[in-house]
């Protein structure tokens, strides 16, 4: 019993680890920070996490996460989420969302562009996000 708990602790920390960590300013590589700036020198009050090995950027409005950037650690852009109101999201993503998601409730939205310039949309039900193309076709649960 004293075995499988201690896994159990293990195991938890192990997933706890994976999902983005919080980082201060002096833990995120000095030309991703250059990177951020030259791109989006608008960027004041910015929060860090790294997040599937990449470091993200969060700041802007209430919550300090109106824009969300994500860049490599080499300081490479990977794309930008920009908050927006759930009812901006294209047409089709709710009624999708009630057939397949048991009705739930979209808690946030976000326009995604990435560094090719492609747009998609975010929407956030019961933790994850779910990834659309810029008509509102579901791509992907992240």
């Amino acid at each position: 019993m004293k075995k499988a708990l201690v896994l159990a602790a293990i195991i938890l920390s192990v997933a706890i680890n994976l999902k983005a960590q919080d980082l201060k300013a002096k833990d995120v590589p000095a030309v991703v920070k250059e990177a951020l700036m030259k791109k989006y020198p608008e960027a004041a009050k910015v929060s860090w996490e790294k997040e599937k090995g990449n470091y993200e950027a969060n700041w802007g409005g209430k919550s300090g996460e109106d824009n969300s950037v994500m860049f490599t650690p080499a300081g490479t852009f990977i794309e930008i989420v920009k908050a927006i109101p759930v009812t901006d999201l294209p047409k089709s993503i709710a009624p999708y969302i009630k057939a397949h998601y048991n009705g739930a409730k979209i808690k946030e939205a976000g326009k995604v562009t990435n560094a090719a310039g492609k747009t998609m949309y975010e929407a956030e039900i019961k933790g994850k996000d779910l990834i659309f193309d810029e008509n509102g076709n579901f791509i992907k649960k992240d």
